[in-house]
């Protein structure tokens, strides 16, 4: 689970880009943050696991405040998939895929079950753990950043627009895949988006944010029913795109 209670980022020039931030995600959800472009909705994620500090309020995990843990130790206790994905191209699949474990020190047993079950649970192909990064199409890049992301067993993914880059076919494959994935394993997941298809598909709860605060937190319903001027404003504009 993870809390935000009065949640701000000043910076030293005095910008604020996010401000009074109280959410609360809970276990097994999907929550996606949503909004324009700067309003804040990736410095909101990167604050999770340190990337960039709050100076304002506090963020809880699984009941613990972030900053009494080691940003390092934090960082291995999280799962992140980036748009970039990321993967470490002299590495291969299998051994991309077993960094965190590696560095959790687990034993070599573990982590051999650990990569065949994560090829098991994503339906990639086992003949690809010997290849390399470039060797893959791009979907197939992004779901070894999930199972990546996976390896640890760690109980919070931040997803920071995972399948942006994508064709549409692959996107919304891995959307289902992600959807499938969470019912089985009941990640408690943060998931960016710009994409309002996205949010409404794949999220438990939407949060749309706009300069840097929240307007409003709701399920998918909740959301398409807001009377909210910015709501309306915002619907507006991907109004042609929304199933």
């Amino acid at each position: 689970m993870i809390e935000f209670k009065a949640v701000g980022k000043t910076y030293p020039d005095g910008t604020k880009a996010v401000r009074d931030l109280n959410f609360t995600v809970d276990q097994g959800e999907i929550f996606c943050l949503i909004g324009p472009s700067g309003c804040g909705k990736t410095t909101t994620m990167k604050m999770v696991n340190r990337l960039i500090d709050h100076t304002e309020g506090q963020i809880w995990i699984n009941g613990q405040p972030i900053m009494s843990i080691n940003e390092h130790e934090l960082r291995r206790q999280i799962g992140y998939v980036l748009q970039q994905i990321a993967l470490f191209p002299h590495m291969t699949i299998e051994e991309n895929v077993s960094v965190v474990p590696h560095l959790l020190k687990w034993d070599k047993k573990k982590v051999e079950e650990r990569v065949h079950n994560l090829f098991q649970l994503t339906g990639l192909n086992e003949n690809l753990r010997k290849k390399y990064p470039g060797e893959l199409s791009g979907g197939q890049q992004q779901r070894v950043g999930v199972m990546r992301a996976l390896a640890a067993e760690q109980d919070v993914i931040l997803m920071d627009e995972p399948f942006s880059a994508l064709d549409p076919i692959s996107r919304d494959q891995l959307q289902n895949d992600l959807l499938r994935l969470n019912a089985e394993l009941g990640k408690t997941i943060l998931f960016v988006t710009h994409d309002m298809n996205e949010a409404l598909k794949l999220g438990s709860r939407i949060c749309l944010m706009n300069d840097g605060e929240i307007v409003l937190i709701g399920t998918k319903e909740e959301i398409l029913a807001s009377k909210d001027e910015f709501v309306q404003e915002f619907m507006g504009q991907v109004r042609g795109t929304v199933q």
